[in-house]
């Protein structure tokens, strides 16, 4: 484990792989949960390449920092927590808020970016009124007050059937996130729009979604590919929210061969 101060609170993050790699993936987790998630893909990669995993704030053991913060203000996270790290180029990987906060890093500082993979995310996802529910209830009630119904939407029903000690550890994954940490990215994923911007993405770009995906459909994640030239889209089979814990042997598959195409 290792920790760094940025943007005025701790974050943690780790660094894996090969430290003299020629390439650095950064991961970028969704809501409810910490980078852990990744790391089933991780164990799927080719050796040579490094990985850099970070807790947003408010999540995992990352601080909360300042609030309100903005998807601007997450990316900007990532950007000096690179820059700390000696990462000049890197492709970034993001899952959901973690997609929005990977198309921030592309608005804000293009030039750190080598190629964009974008899993169950949209320029813009969901609306005012749905995000200022959520964060009402679970002001009024805790996040275990809808850890089912998020896992109903992250998961398939297959998941729920053959994985029960799994889905209960990401149960208290979810469950055990700080409010104030939840609802502040919440909030900062109800004001987001990158639809302008991530229209201008000029490096490769891979969009991934899942079939059963209940958060982020396939058409609204294939609507966000439509936006990037060149996009490659693709689709996997019997997931939901989260390839990398429901099908990390598939969403690794992706990313290498997409990987392969940047060349060296």
């Amino acid at each position: 484990m290792a920790f760094a101060e940025i943007g005025g609170t701790v974050l943690h993050y780790e660094l894996l792989g090969d430290p003299e790699a020629d390439r650095t993936i950064v991961f970028a987790n969704s809501l409810g949960t910490d980078f852990r998630i990744w790391l089933p893909v991780f164990d799927e990669l080719d050796d040579d390449i490094a990985i850099l995993l970070y807790d947003k704030r408010g999540h995992g053991l990352s601080g909360l920092g300042k609030q309100p913060s903005s998807i601007e203000d997450h990316a900007q996270d990532v950007i000096d927590l690179c820059a700390l790290v000696g990462v000049d180029k890197a492709v970034f990987c993001g899952l959901s808020v973690g997609g929005l906060i990977a198309q921030g890093i592309w608005k804000l500082k293009p030039e750190l970016v080598e190629a964009i993979i974008l899993c169950d995310t949209a320029a813009k996802i969901g609306t005012a009124e749905m995000w200022n529910t959520r964060i009402a209830a679970i002001e009024a009630n805790g996040i275990a007050s809808l850890s089912t119904q998020v896992l109903e939407r992250w998961f398939t029903p297959n998941f729920f059937k053959e994985r029960e000690i799994d889905l209960e550890g990401y149960r208290q994954m979810l469950e055990r996130q700080p409010v104030a940490g939840y609802n502040g990215v919440c909030a900062a994923i109800r004001d987001a729009d990158f639809t302008a911007s991530t229209a201008t993405i000029k490096v490769p770009a891979l969009v991934v979604v899942g079939d059963q995906d209940g958060s982020t459909p396939p058409d609204l994640v294939r609507a966000t590919a439509d936006l990037i030239p060149g996009a490659a889209f693709e689709i996997i089979k019997g997931c939901g929210h989260i390839p990398c814990v429901e099908q990390p042997e598939a969403l690794a598959r992706l990313i290498s061969r997409f990987l392969s195409r940047l060349g060296d």
